[in-house]
């Protein structure tokens, strides 16, 4: 049996962001790396290819009797920039108390290490295992996933064998409380680009008889919200899946303590929605937000100038029953109705993703129907969860966004058990990203007796 700790650092040190083409030597180096250890522990490794970064596709067991597990996850990562913020470098890993620094640590190698090492104990203990495993490894994720709903399309029959998909890409509060996601939140992002004048124009010339595109992106910004903090388009709400009361009594168990919340954004209030706590609205609620916004000058002292463009990038977060085509239809309508006529207006479309949600058996008082597969799978994490980390895990819709997870559920059909492994203070996308060792090591053994458990005897 290999040592996890010192896989992972030799799966750190391969750079392999996907979106820059000069890391192509590093993504071929984790690609390799993960299918020749997926090989070594009995594995039968295909490398799918892409129109950018292959997909690892590695099986084992051939019953078609058995139960048969897919587990998700990604090998590339983010820019690790800005470097000179890294206490130690981003691609050569580093152990310091209980955590392994370095860029990919916790997005996404060490959770996939974490499942990777699972089966491997597994089988070094019972190489008979009665249970069909298939390997789904990614190098796009951190790219929006561009290959993988074509991956999808001609790979769905092979993928329709399987039960559920089990995977750990999503995150949890403390070291000793799993989070089960049931839920992840869908995408519809955009730019507005604005312009007035054909090219920037003095502003003492030419002020007072001409709309600046500044003015003009921020009055349409602060239209799109009401004064408590809802969305101002008609219908953005419509289709909003009620939240019942046993996802209220679970995001209450997460906790309740708003001051150290507030403390921990660094923000002097919280700007809430009406009948909902903080901790509530970053999961059942959709939103609407601006990720950037520019316009004229922007270096050091001043230039009196009305620039021609400004811009503003616009993000919408969505809940279960939201569909991205429809909330792009409702906010392009809104932008267009409110921008000022005397101003030209370009909306570019981004990438969206729908939101996916699964109800946990035993949970709703309006259960949906469910494989008994997956339902077993659900009942086994509950109850390694709470034997290996003391408690058992909490059930909770993520505010952020997975959009594989709802593409392979309308492919496929296959729904998802997500464990979550990283924590707040990882730093998932921040220079010094790290993983917690003592959940790495926790995260196996319960990985371990779920697989177990869904094999049976």
């Amino acid at each position: 049996m290999f040592d996890p700790v010192e896989k992972l650092k030799e799966f750190i040190r391969h750079p392999s962001v996907s979106a820059d083409p000069a890391c192509k030597a590093g993504m071929k180096g984790a690609q390799d790396f993960v299918g020749g250890l997926l090989t070594s522990i009995g594995f039968s490794v295909e490398v799918v290819k892409t129109d950018l970064h292959p997909i690892i596709l590695a099986t084992r067991g051939a019953n078609p009797t058995w139960p048969h597990v897919i587990i998700y996850g990604h090998y590339d990562v983010q820019p690790a920039d800005p470097l000179n913020l890294w206490k130690s470098p981003a691609f050569e890993p580093e152990i310091r108390g209980d955590r392994l620094y370095g860029r990919g640590s916790a997005d996404n190698k060490g959770p996939l290490m974490t499942h990777i090492s699972a089966v491997a104990r597994l089988l070094e203990r019972r190489p008979d295992l009665p249970l069909r495993i298939t390997f789904m490894i990614e190098g796009e994720e951190e790219m929006g996933s561009p290959s993988f709903p074509k991956f999808l399309a001609t790979h769905s029959d092979r993928l329709k064998q399987g039960d559920f998909v089990f995977l750990s890409d999503t995150g949890i509060p403390t070291p000793d409380q799993i989070v089960i996601t049931c839920g992840l939140r869908g995408l519809v992002l955009c730019d507005v680009i604005v312009t007035g004048p054909k090219s920037d124009l003095h502003s003492g010339l030419h002020g007072g008889v001409l709309r600046n595109p500044i003015q003009a992106v921020t009055e349409l910004c602060a239209s799109l919200h009401t004064p408590d903090g809802r969305v101002a388009i008609n219908g953005f709400y419509d289709d909003v899946m009620p939240v019942e009361e046993w996802e209220r009594e679970q995001i209450r168990k997460l906790g309740t303590d708003l001051g150290k919340y507030r403390e921990f954004l660094g923000i002097p209030a919280f700007h809430t929605p009406p009948g909902f706590t903080p901790f509530e609205a970053t999961r059942v609620l959709p939103t609407l937000e601006f990720n950037g916004i520019g316009g004229g000058y922007q270096g050091e002292g001043t230039k009196t100038v009305i620039p021609s463009k400004a811009f503003v990038k616009i993000s919408c977060r969505l809940v279960a029953n939201q569909k991205p085509a429809k909330i792009r239809a409702l906010l392009y309508e809104a932008i267009r109705e409110r921008m000022p006529k005397d101003v030209t207006c370009e909306i570019i479309d981004q990438h969206e993703g729908t939101p996916y949600v699964v109800v946990p058996p035993d949970r709703s008082n309006t259960p949906k129907k469910q494989s008994p597969m997956l339902a077993k799978a659900f009942r086994a994490a509950d109850r390694a969860i709470a034997e290996v980390f003391g408690k058992p895990p909490l059930y909770l819709r993520e505010g952020g966004s997975v959009p594989i997870i709802a593409d392979i559920k309308r492919v496929t059909g296959l729904d998802s058990v997500m464990m979550g492994l990283f924590l707040p203070e990882d730093n998932l996308h921040a220079p010094n990203e790290s993983f917690n060792l003592n959940v790495m090591e926790r995260g196996i053994r319960a990985s371990e007796k779920i697989l177990e458990a869904i094999a049976g005897s």
